[in-house]
This record gives C-alpha cells, structure tokens and sequence, in this order.
C-alpha cells in the first residue's frame, strides 16, 4: 500500500490546475491533472489561559458573595445536564449522517463524506481523452514573482553567538541529542540541536539517530549527511564534535544512558532551556536530551533563528552516496523534459499504512480494507483508537480534508494515474537496479533522492501534510526567490466535488485552475513576524528570517545551478 513520490514533467491544462496525482514525470497528454502521524502544531503558550484560570476564579468568588448570582449558578447547574443531553444528541446526530450507520437509518450521505474519486474518474475519462483545449505552459504557472520581505532585526547579542565579540565566554559543556522519526522529524531535530547548542553556548555531539520501529531504517547521521562538511560549516557559530571526550565518558562507564537525561516537553520556550536546562550543563559538563523531536519552539530569539538556516539550508548536505545518484536523477528528469525547457513537476503521494491508517479514512477497499486498518492502528498504537472516549468518523474527516488524497483523487490505484498521464518517472524507473541496490532496505536515504528531485521540479504538488511536504515547501521558498511553486490541494472543496456525479469536465477543470490561482498566491505568503512571535514553522515559512541578505550563504546541490 505504500506510495512513493513521482516525479512528473507535464504540459497539460489538467495537472497543471492541481488535480490528478502522481510522481516525476514528462507528459504531454490531454489528461486530468513527518513517527507515523506528522508533528503537532506548535502550541500556542499560555498567558491566555492563565487569564482565563484568574478570570474563573474572581468570578467563583463573587458569585460566592452575591446571592443573586448563586440563584443563577444553580439553575444552570439544573440545565447542565439537559445541555449535556443536547452535546450528546448533536454527536450521535453526526454518528448517523456522516458515520458508518448513515446507510442503515435511511439517511443519504452528507456531500463530501464517501470516497467516489474512482466513480468520478470513469465518469469523465471520455470528457477528459476529448478535451483540446491548449496545456498550460509550465512557465507561465506562476502569477507572482519575486516578493518584497521585511529585514530580520538581530538584536545586540548576535555577535557573541556569531564569533564577532571575542571576549565570549568558553563553552558550557556538551550537548547529546536523539532524533527520532523519519528523514525529515530527524532533520528537523538537528536543525532544532543546533539551535539550541547555540542557545546554551554547548558542544553539539553530532546527533544520534534513534531507531524507527515504522521507518525501520538503521542509518546514522553520516549514512544521510556529510558529517565533515557540516562540522566545517557550523565551525565559527558552534563548535561540533563527533562524540565526547574519553573522560567524559569514563565517568559515566561509557555507557550513555548514565549521562544526565532531560525529557524536555514539545515546543519548549528558550526561557525553559536557560533556567532548566542550563544550569545543570555548567555544573556536569554534558546532558542528553532524549527524544529530541519538536523540542524546541518556533519563538526564539533571531540569532538563535538564523542558527537554524544555517542548520537546514547550509550544513544539511547529503552524503556524497545520496547526492552523486540524486543528480544523475535531477539531470535524467530535465532530459526527459526537453520539451518543456527542462521544466516538470513533482508529486509526493503519502498514500501509505500508516498514514491511511492513522487518519480514519474509508476507501473502496470494503470490509477487507477497514479489518486491515483496524489490525494496523492496533499494532502500532495499540488501544488509543479503542478508547470509549474516542468517536471515530470517517465520513467527518473527509469533510474536513483530513483524509489523505489516493492517487487519483495507491497503488492498486496507479493504473488510473498512469492512464492520464503515460509518462510518469519514479526514482525506480529513472534509476537501474545496480544504482538503487546500495539504498535498498534504508527509507530515509530513499526519501533523499526522491527530496532532491522534488526540490528541483518546476512545480511540487503535495497531497497530505507531514514533514517531507513543509520541509520542501520551505527549501523552495528559499530557493525560488521567496514563491514555493507548490500546489497543495484544498481537500475541503475536492471532496465535494468529487461527490458530485453530475460534474462535467470543464466545470472540474475550472474549479481546479481557481485551485492554481490560490496556490500561486499562497506560494508567497511569508509571516509578519514583530520580534519574537514566530507562530509558523520557519522550516515552511523560512523568510524573513533566512534572507541571503542577513548573511546566510545560498545552499546549492553539487553540480546541479541554482533553479530560477
């Protein structure tokens, strides 16, 4: 059930709007167009609901001293479960209309909540074969062009972190972190690292890669990136060492586990590593940070921003393995392109187990499909979808565009994609056996390739949320001049209209180039950030802070130009 991406070169009017599905790929048809789950949000701390607690308790106080208002609190403590009922009826209203009961009550099903891409599909493949209307121009997709962002404001302590004032302080010890997850929460967890060392003024031990009992992949750090190039690189803003000193580890009985161990909170503010953390570093020397995913918020000061450019956009280079076959594959797909100028587009499916699984989704697949889910989602998280709290509803989740896209919305689906579109490239195709037989078996280093092809492509289309697709969306953001170049279909509005069996093609078609038009338009979006109140992930949203101008050197892939 697992789905790669493929890369896609095309120049037609239909993928080009954002519909269809698919991976790298040269077409010229008039055809239709980051653990298991992704990270959370960062959370949103909390001085509103501290407020909030205040607020609660000086109202309990003067209810207390005013009669009248305890008259008040108790007739609505009286209706309280007349108001519990009615929560209660509106829940199992939803049960019955969108969940899997709505057919045995009689009620027709709410537009948008049954899978019927596949119907819609058969539907208008003769519409779509006729179609002759002239293809979209791969470069003229994008409206809007180079964009206008607002300088970073370092503030007066950049120097110290930067190497411009030398009476800095020596370092206060060591700093041990495990990245856990897949190639891109691991590479987020790095980025984060160095952050942080910069933050603690600590040695960086190169970061331990903890291994995946989804991904299953035993790489380490110097499997995926090249380690010398990013201890040189950081050389200057922190120093990184490869592991720790032999004294160090004698006093811990060289095992790592006895060294000290934060189990530090997701989105931790940098208030909670200066007073937590800190002060236990200068009195042993070294710590560990275990796991080390998201660990770190979004609101830090700019010099501690610009460590993490540094981090993604610098020293995260690919070892000269993943990088030397990522390349033949860029130049593979623009050959196969020379009709388009070398332009094609790339597609990240994540039509996989554990995604499918996680959402809740129903398919086509029947009874076959949802025993197989089922068996999934408790294997791997065992009773958290059996709880009796945890109301489950396939059908409300498609309404809200939480179910991933197959690929004709895989790959019992894929002849449907390969229909529209005959030529469709993947790293399998576009590689011999001899070149992908060193990466067979290691997820992570496969992710690489398929990373560096997207990044490249004149066009990414993304049709689910995760780590891979905000990571891309951010490195061509800051490669393309501030624009994207991403379409990230609005699932809300393709769930409804893949539930209209009535629609035509040029109406779907419409609606899909309305579809372009947002994504060109979003592709430039770059957050207002007024000192430190960063609410989006930097790694999508790179700017302003990772401006060329604000002294961070321009990442380029070895032997591949700078895209334009």
């Amino acid at each position: 059930m697992k789905a790669k991406p493929y890369y896609h070169q095309q120049n037609t009017n239909a993928a080009a709007s954002g519909g269809g599905g698919g991976g790298y790929s040269s077409e010229s048809s008039n055809g239709g167009s980051n653990s298991p789950s992704p990270p959370p949000s960062p959370r949103r701390h909390s001085s509103i609901s501290h407020s909030r607690r205040r607020l609660r308790t000086k109202s309990f106080s003067f209810f207390r001293r005013d009669s009248f208002a305890l008259t008040v609190s108790f007739i609505f403590r009286r209706n309280l479960r007349y108001l519990v009922l009615l929560c209660l009826l509106y829940v199992s209203g939803l049960i019955m209309c969108v969940g899997p009961f709505a057919g045995l009550v009689g009620h027709t099903p709410v537009p948008g909540s049954v899978y019927r891409s596949h119907e819609i599909f058969g539907k208008l493949w003769d519409q779509i074969q006729s179609d002759n209307s002239s293809a979209i121009d791969l470069s003229s997709v994008w409206k809007y062009k180079r964009l206008k962002v607002q300088k970073p404001c370092l503030n007066s302590t950049v120097g110290r972190y930067f190497g411009i004032e030398k009476e800095s302080p020596g370092p206060s010890g060591f700093l041990i972190v495990e990245a856990n997850g897949g190639l891109n929460q691991q590479r987020s967890a790095i980025c984060n690292a160095v952050a942080v060392a910069g933050l603690l003024n600590a040695i960086l031990v190169i970061p331990r890669f903890e291994f995946n009992s989804v991904w299953k992949d035993p790489s380490e750090f110097g499997d995926i990136y090249d380690e010398d190039h990013f201890v040189a690189t950081l050389d200057g803003y922190i120093k990184v060492v490869r592991e720790l000193p032999d004294l160090l580890m004698e006093r811990y009985d060289y095992n790592m586990t006895n060294i000290p161990t934060f189990r530090v909170q997701a989105w931790a503010p940098a208030s909670y590593y200066m007073g937590e953390v800190y002060p236990v570093l200068r009195e042993q020397g070294v710590i560990r940070i275990a796991p080390f995913a998201n660990r770190l918020a979004m609101n830090v000061p700019p010099h501690i921003q610009l460590l993490r450019c540094m981090a993604n956009y610098k020293a995260l280079r690919f070892s000269d393995p993943i990088s030397t076959l990522a390349e033949k594959l860029v130049k593979r797909m623009i050959e196969k392109s020379s009709g388009t100028g070398g332009k094609y587009v790339s597609i990240h499916l994540r039509f996989e187990e554990d995604m499918v699984a996680f959402s809740c989704c129903l398919y086509d697949g029947g009874k076959a499909e949802k025993l197989e889910m089922d068996m999934f989602r408790e294997k791997w998280w065992k009773g958290k979808f059996k709880r009796k709290d945890r109301v489950i509803l396939p059908g409300l989740n498609r309404i809200n565009g939480k179910c991933p896209l197959t690929p004709l919305e895989a790959e019992r689906h894929l002849a449907s994609l390969l229909k529209m579109f005959p030529l469709v490239y993947t790293k399998e195709s576009l590689a011999t056996p001899d070149e992908l037989a060193p990466f067979e078996g290691y997820s992570s280093r496969l992710a690489a390739l398929d990373y560096t092809v997207c990044l490249f492509s004149e066009v990414f289309v993304t049709t689910h949320g995760g780590n891979f697709p905000h990571f891309l969306m951010g490195h061509r953001r800051f490669l393309f001049d501030g624009h994207s170049k991403t379409i990230n279909p609005d699932k809300r509005k393709l769930v409804l209209l893949f539930q209209d069996m009535n629609i035509s093609w040029v109406t779907f078609k419409d609606q899909m180039e309305i579809m372009l038009s947002e994504n060109d338009r979003k592709g430039i979006i770059v957050p207002r950030v007024r000192k430190i109140n960063r609410k989006t992930s930097i790694y999508t949203y790179p700017l302003p802070e990772c401006r060329m101008d604000a002294g961070l050197p321009i990442f380029i892939v070895r032997g591949i130009p700078h895209p334009k």
